[in-house]
């Protein structure tokens, strides 16, 4: 089959593979949408953290954020799968630790991260091999763009039940990119006032077309109080500015990582008696995001900015092509 292979910093090339084939436990899918993040593009720039700790390295075969159909199931695996719409986790937990028993399989130390770490290769390409208890159903209104928007969907929804607001409350999100435009509609969705942060004006263009009109740069902040902010961003100041702007006694949310570190002083997160939250992963927030998209509360398609094929993918990453839409998402479709 044809999958897309990142071969060394930089490098990215379209190479015929071997098919997977269904191991015990796990599914074959036929991939019908991929998306694609600000982590595959640190994988491929070999910026990503985990190459420093040998846990990903080349060649390398991305793509986390994906929906497709069951076409195969190893052993041990219900027959009924085959023929269903799936999207699945990204996180995969040994299944024994302690962590992985007790419900929290993301931080699970021994796990695999499909299409990041080495041991399980992603989605773009024309099938991918998932153990099967990872796999989410998707309902019949879920279409492709839908689908591939789980992943991502389930962090901003896991960002947004952290933040711990009430309908009426005032949330800030740091960012404009997918995972702040996500926050900001899932919360939304949730009875929230939101307002969000962009880095320029141009950045605020496409939140108030979907109806954000409290869109600001950090110039034209205005003094209000924030009852829970998002940090959304990659720019290593903003954690702090977080702290700095939150409600005493309220929440932060971080799940946006800058390359280089990011500080916080912790006495002023200990005299303004603030909990400080860190998201890793949607694992916990995906059939929530399901459940929002069949419903219609949240509609996350004006993010996606087009779909390219596999081939055209290498000219995107390299910055040569990029679909015409406004949004900060791309999507892929093998099947192209």
């Amino acid at each position: 089959m044809r999958a897309l292979v990142f071969t060394g910093p930089g490098k990215a090339e379209v190479l015929a593979v071997a098919a997977p084939v269904a191991a015990p436990g796990q599914a074959v899918v036929d991939v019908e949408r991929v998306g694609v993040c600000g982590t595959d593009m640190e994988l491929f720039s070999g910026e990503m953290s985990y190459f420093g700790t040998g846990e990903s390295t080349y060649p390398l075969r991305p793509g986390h954020e994906w929906c497709g159909v069951v076409s195969a199931v190893g052993d041990g695996v219900d027959q009924c799968w085959i023929g269903r719409r799936v999207t699945g986790d990204t996180m995969i937990g040994c299944g024994r630790c302690r962590r992985c028993t007790s419900g929290r399989h993301w931080v699970c130390t021994s796990r695999h991260e499909l299409g990041i770490t080495d041991g399980l290769p992603g989605a773009l390409a024309e099938q991918v091999a998932v153990p099967a208890t990872y796999l989410h159903p998707l309902p019949g209104a879920v279409d492709a763009t839908l689908g591939a928007m789980v992943e991502p969907g389930g962090n901003a929804l896991r960002c947004v039940e952290a933040a711990g607001l009430t309908p009426g409350e005032r949330l800030l999100v740091l960012g404009t990119g997918t995972i702040g435009l996500l926050v900001a509609l899932f919360a939304r969705a949730r009875g929230t006032e939101v307002h969000l942060i962009g880095k320029n004006p141009r950045d605020l263009e496409l939140p108030r077309s979907m109806g954000f009109a409290d869109a600001w740069t950090r110039d034209t902040l205005p003094r209000l109080t924030w009852d829970g902010i998002v940090d959304a961003s990659t720019g290593h100041e903003m954690p702090a500015l977080a702290l700095d702007l939150i409600e005493p006694g309220r929440r932060l949310v971080y799940i946006g990582l800058s390359v280089p570190p990011s500080l916080v002083d912790t006495r002023a997160l200990v005299l303004k008696d603030v909990t400080a939250v860190g998201i890793l992963g949607a694992s916990a927030g995906l059939a929530g995001a399901i459940d929002a998209y069949a419903g219609g509360s949240v509609d996350p398609r004006p993010l996606v900015a087009g779909t390219v094929s596999l081939d055209e993918m290498a000219g995107v990453l390299a910055g040569h092509h990029r679909p015409p839409g406004a949004g900060p998402k791309i999507h892929v479709d093998p099947r192209l």
